[in-house]
């Protein structure tokens, strides 16, 4: 895929796979996700547990992955991965993460309930590789 196919289906895709690793050990979360139509996608981490795991891999993470794809009844498919660090956005970025996610992440009564706090619980992965691949059956 070239980059316009890649950001087409970032754009269109609204839910995928977060990988991380953190001490050696890999731990991979679906997440729904907005894409800010140039290098950074967006994660709100809802339902957190008791124990933070993925605030903690994701402060832990050097370097994250993301997968998405898309796949179609008649066997044809679509899948992008994306890999750069996570960051945990600061509120000066909520307005665009919000954008993003508003314009392409898969929708949940969930996110419309998540209020503004002053440390938001989102994070950006920064991407500074990615890639796609589109099979036609």
């Amino acid at each position: 895929m070239d980059d316009a196919e890649i950001d087409e289906t970032l754009k269109q895709v609204g839910i995928g796979v977060l990988s991380m690793s953190a001490d050696g050990v890999p731990y991979g979360v679906p997440l729904s996700f907005g894409y800010d139509g140039a290098d950074s996608l967006y994660f709100v981490f809802l339902g957190a547990s008791t124990e933070l795991r993925k605030e903690t891999y994701a402060e832990q993470a050097s370097e994250a992955s993301f997968t998405t794809f898309d796949v179609d009844p008649d066997g044809s498919w679509q899948s992008v991965i994306a890999a750069g660090p996570l960051e945990r956005i600061t509120i000066d970025e909520w307005d665009t993460a919000r954008e993003a996610m508003a314009d392409n992440a898969y929708q949940s009564n969930l996110l419309s309930e998540y209020e503004l706090q002053e440390n938001p619980n989102v994070w950006a992965l920064r991407m500074h590789d990615r890639s796609g691949r589109a099979v036609d059956q």
